[in-house]
Protein backbone atom coordinates (compact mmCIF):
# COMPACT_ATOMS: atom_id res chain seq x y z
CA UNK A 1 0.00 0.00 0.00
CA UNK A 2 2.79 1.91 0.88
CA UNK A 3 6.36 1.59 -0.43
CA UNK A 4 9.11 3.66 0.44
CA UNK A 5 13.01 3.04 -0.64
CA UNK A 6 15.95 4.53 0.51
CA UNK A 7 14.17 8.30 1.80
CA UNK A 8 15.45 11.17 3.27
CA UNK A 9 14.84 14.45 3.76
CA UNK A 10 17.16 17.30 4.41
CA UNK A 11 16.58 21.15 5.36
CA UNK A 12 19.71 23.85 5.20
CA UNK A 13 19.57 25.95 7.84
CA UNK A 14 22.53 28.38 9.16
CA UNK A 15 24.96 27.12 6.57
CA UNK A 16 24.08 23.52 7.85
CA UNK A 17 22.40 20.63 6.99
CA UNK A 18 19.05 19.14 9.43
CA UNK A 19 18.16 15.42 8.43
CA UNK A 20 15.07 14.90 10.32
CA UNK A 21 14.93 11.65 7.93
CA UNK A 22 17.85 9.22 7.16
CA UNK A 23 18.00 6.48 4.72
CA UNK A 24 14.63 4.90 5.22
CA UNK A 25 13.34 1.83 3.42
CA UNK A 26 9.28 1.00 4.66
CA UNK A 27 6.68 -1.30 3.32
CA UNK A 28 2.89 -1.09 4.63
CA UNK A 29 1.05 -3.83 3.12
CA UNK A 30 -3.15 -3.55 2.92
CA UNK A 31 -4.82 -3.90 6.07
CA UNK A 32 -1.89 -3.48 8.43
CA UNK A 33 -2.32 -1.27 11.52
CA UNK A 34 1.30 0.23 11.83
CA UNK A 35 2.87 2.20 14.82
CA UNK A 36 5.99 4.46 14.25
CA UNK A 37 7.15 4.88 17.92
CA UNK A 38 9.68 7.70 18.80
CA UNK A 39 10.92 10.40 21.14
CA UNK A 40 9.95 14.25 20.32
CA UNK A 41 12.34 15.53 17.42
CA UNK A 42 13.16 12.00 15.91
CA UNK A 43 11.72 12.98 12.76
CA UNK A 44 8.59 10.71 13.26
CA UNK A 45 5.51 13.38 11.92
CA UNK A 46 8.34 13.97 8.61
CA UNK A 47 8.22 10.61 7.75
CA UNK A 48 4.82 10.17 7.89
CA UNK A 49 4.23 13.66 5.50
CA UNK A 50 6.89 11.88 3.10
CA UNK A 51 4.40 8.62 3.52
CA UNK A 52 1.74 11.05 2.37
CA UNK A 53 2.93 12.57 -0.26
CA UNK A 54 2.93 15.82 1.90
CA UNK A 55 6.79 16.40 2.27
CA UNK A 56 9.35 15.93 -1.14
CA UNK A 57 11.86 13.34 -0.61
CA UNK A 58 15.49 15.13 -0.90
CA UNK A 59 16.84 11.61 -2.29
CA UNK A 60 14.67 8.36 -2.35
CA UNK A 61 11.00 7.03 -3.97
CA UNK A 62 7.85 7.30 -2.37
CA UNK A 63 4.98 4.51 -3.97
CA UNK A 64 1.43 4.58 -2.85
CA UNK A 65 -0.70 1.67 -4.40
CA UNK A 66 2.10 0.64 -6.47
CA UNK A 67 2.75 4.58 -7.96
CA UNK A 68 5.84 6.85 -7.63
CA UNK A 69 3.94 9.78 -5.96
CA UNK A 70 6.99 12.24 -7.31
CA UNK A 71 6.34 11.38 -11.07
CA UNK A 72 3.09 12.58 -10.87
CA UNK A 73 1.92 15.94 -11.53
CA UNK A 74 0.35 18.50 -8.91
CA UNK A 75 -3.28 17.97 -9.93
CA UNK A 76 -2.87 14.49 -10.00
CA UNK A 77 -0.77 14.01 -6.19
CA UNK A 78 -3.79 15.76 -4.70
CA UNK A 79 -6.38 14.14 -6.68
CA UNK A 80 -4.45 10.33 -5.46
CA UNK A 81 -4.11 11.75 -1.72
CA UNK A 82 -7.95 13.29 -1.93
CA UNK A 83 -8.66 9.53 -3.57
CA UNK A 84 -6.63 7.49 -1.49
CA UNK A 85 -5.64 8.86 1.89
CA UNK A 86 -7.12 10.13 5.27
CA UNK A 87 -5.02 12.88 7.14
CA UNK A 88 -4.86 13.47 11.40
CA UNK A 89 -2.53 15.84 12.13
CA UNK A 90 -1.09 16.23 15.54
CA UNK A 91 -2.49 19.81 15.75
CA UNK A 92 -6.37 19.55 15.08
CA UNK A 93 -6.37 21.66 12.35
CA UNK A 94 -10.48 22.57 12.38
CA UNK A 95 -11.54 26.07 10.84
CA UNK A 96 -12.71 28.09 13.63
CA UNK A 97 -15.39 29.64 11.84
CA UNK A 98 -17.01 26.38 10.59
CA UNK A 99 -19.24 24.30 13.19
CA UNK A 100 -17.93 20.66 13.54
CA UNK A 101 -20.75 19.59 11.10
CA UNK A 102 -19.49 21.89 8.26
CA UNK A 103 -15.67 21.12 9.28
CA UNK A 104 -16.49 17.14 8.52
CA UNK A 105 -18.26 18.02 5.56
CA UNK A 106 -15.29 20.11 4.01
CA UNK A 107 -13.42 17.42 2.28
CA UNK A 108 -16.42 16.38 0.80
CA UNK A 109 -17.50 19.79 -0.06
CA UNK A 110 -15.11 19.85 -3.43
CA UNK A 111 -16.77 17.16 -4.94
CA UNK A 112 -19.30 18.12 -7.61
CA UNK A 113 -21.16 14.71 -7.88
CA UNK A 114 -22.13 13.79 -4.60
CA UNK A 115 -25.79 14.70 -3.12
CA UNK A 116 -25.50 17.12 -0.40
CA UNK A 117 -27.82 15.29 1.74
CA UNK A 118 -26.54 11.88 1.64
CA UNK A 119 -23.12 14.01 2.23
CA UNK A 120 -24.69 15.67 5.87
CA UNK A 121 -25.96 11.93 6.48
CA UNK A 122 -22.33 10.70 5.96
CA UNK A 123 -21.25 12.69 8.42
CA UNK A 124 -23.59 12.22 10.79
CA UNK A 125 -22.95 8.66 11.00
CA UNK A 126 -19.36 9.16 11.11
CA UNK A 127 -19.90 11.63 14.36
CA UNK A 128 -22.36 9.34 15.81
CA UNK A 129 -19.80 6.84 15.38
CA UNK A 130 -17.35 9.00 17.40
CA UNK A 131 -19.39 10.32 20.21
CA UNK A 132 -20.14 13.80 19.02
CA UNK A 133 -23.52 13.85 17.84
CA UNK A 134 -24.75 16.91 20.55
CA UNK A 135 -21.83 18.62 18.96
CA UNK A 136 -23.00 18.92 15.64
CA UNK A 137 -23.57 22.82 15.85
CA UNK A 138 -20.84 23.43 18.03
CA UNK A 139 -17.60 25.39 16.91
CA UNK A 140 -13.57 24.27 17.45
CA UNK A 141 -13.51 26.94 20.38
CA UNK A 142 -16.51 24.97 22.66
CA UNK A 143 -14.76 21.72 22.13
CA UNK A 144 -12.68 20.15 24.93
CA UNK A 145 -8.93 18.41 23.09
CA UNK A 146 -10.40 14.87 22.94
CA UNK A 147 -13.53 16.27 21.16
CA UNK A 148 -11.56 18.25 18.50
CA UNK A 149 -9.66 14.94 17.74
CA UNK A 150 -12.86 13.20 17.12
CA UNK A 151 -13.89 16.12 14.98
CA UNK A 152 -10.65 15.82 13.12
CA UNK A 153 -10.75 11.60 12.51
CA UNK A 154 -14.32 11.75 11.51
CA UNK A 155 -13.21 14.98 8.74
CA UNK A 156 -10.16 12.41 7.52
CA UNK A 157 -12.84 9.65 6.66
CA UNK A 158 -15.64 11.47 4.84
CA UNK A 159 -14.08 10.43 1.14
CA UNK A 160 -14.02 7.11 2.45
CA UNK A 161 -9.91 6.16 2.60
CA UNK A 162 -7.86 3.07 1.85
CA UNK A 163 -4.97 4.18 4.27
CA UNK A 164 -5.49 6.56 7.18
CA UNK A 165 -2.21 8.63 8.47
CA UNK A 166 -2.91 9.94 11.87
CA UNK A 167 0.27 12.11 13.46
CA UNK A 168 -0.25 11.72 17.56
CA UNK A 169 -3.86 11.07 17.48
CA UNK A 170 -4.41 10.05 20.88
CA UNK A 171 -2.07 12.93 22.35
CA UNK A 172 -3.34 14.91 25.31
CA UNK A 173 -5.75 12.79 26.03
CA UNK A 174 -7.22 11.58 29.31
CA UNK A 175 -6.91 7.61 29.37
CA UNK A 176 -10.58 6.81 28.71
CA UNK A 177 -10.73 9.18 25.80
CA UNK A 178 -7.61 7.45 24.59
CA UNK A 179 -9.54 4.52 24.67
CA UNK A 180 -12.36 4.79 22.85
CA UNK A 181 -10.14 6.87 19.93
CA UNK A 182 -8.19 3.75 19.86
CA UNK A 183 -11.41 1.42 19.71
CA UNK A 184 -12.65 2.90 16.83
CA UNK A 185 -8.94 3.12 15.48
CA UNK A 186 -9.11 -1.02 15.55
CA UNK A 187 -12.43 -1.17 14.18
CA UNK A 188 -12.05 0.51 10.94
CA UNK A 189 -8.68 -1.42 10.83
CA UNK A 190 -10.70 -4.80 11.58
CA UNK A 191 -13.06 -3.30 8.32
CA UNK A 192 -9.92 -3.00 6.38
CA UNK A 193 -8.55 0.80 6.65
CA UNK A 194 -5.04 0.71 6.36
CA UNK A 195 -3.39 2.63 9.22
CA UNK A 196 0.08 4.41 9.59
CA UNK A 197 -0.37 6.17 13.21
CA UNK A 198 2.57 7.79 15.22
CA UNK A 199 2.88 7.66 18.59
CA UNK A 200 4.98 8.43 21.76
CA UNK A 201 3.86 5.84 23.97
CA UNK A 202 4.61 2.42 23.75
CA UNK A 203 1.36 1.47 25.54
CA UNK A 204 -0.44 1.45 22.31
CA UNK A 205 1.83 -1.24 20.60
CA UNK A 206 -0.11 -4.31 21.59
CA UNK A 207 -3.30 -2.26 19.57
CA UNK A 208 -1.02 -2.56 16.58
CA UNK A 209 -0.44 -5.35 13.77
CA UNK A 210 3.24 -4.15 14.56
CA UNK A 211 5.16 -1.26 15.58
CA UNK A 212 8.64 0.67 14.26
CA UNK A 213 10.70 2.85 16.31
CA UNK A 214 12.60 5.82 15.24
CA UNK A 215 15.80 7.28 16.37
CA UNK A 216 17.46 10.49 15.20
CA UNK A 217 15.53 10.09 11.85
CA UNK A 218 16.33 6.61 10.89
CA UNK A 219 14.39 3.24 11.81
CA UNK A 220 16.56 1.23 14.02
CA UNK A 221 14.60 -1.23 15.39
CA UNK A 222 10.90 -3.33 15.45
CA UNK A 223 8.34 -3.91 18.38
CA UNK A 224 6.72 -6.88 18.36
CA UNK A 225 3.16 -5.91 18.94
Amino acid sequence: MISMRNVSREYRLDGGVITPVRDVSLEITPGEFVLLIGRSGSGKTSLLNLAGGLLRPTRGEVFIKGTDIWTLTDRQLAGLRAAVIGFVFQFPNLIPTLTVMENTLLPISFNTKGKKSEAYNKAVRWLEKLGMEKRLRSFPGQLSAGEQKRAVLARALMNDPEILLADEPTSDLDEQTEHEIMSVLNDLNAGGLTIFMVTHSSELIPQASRALRLEEGKLVGFAPA
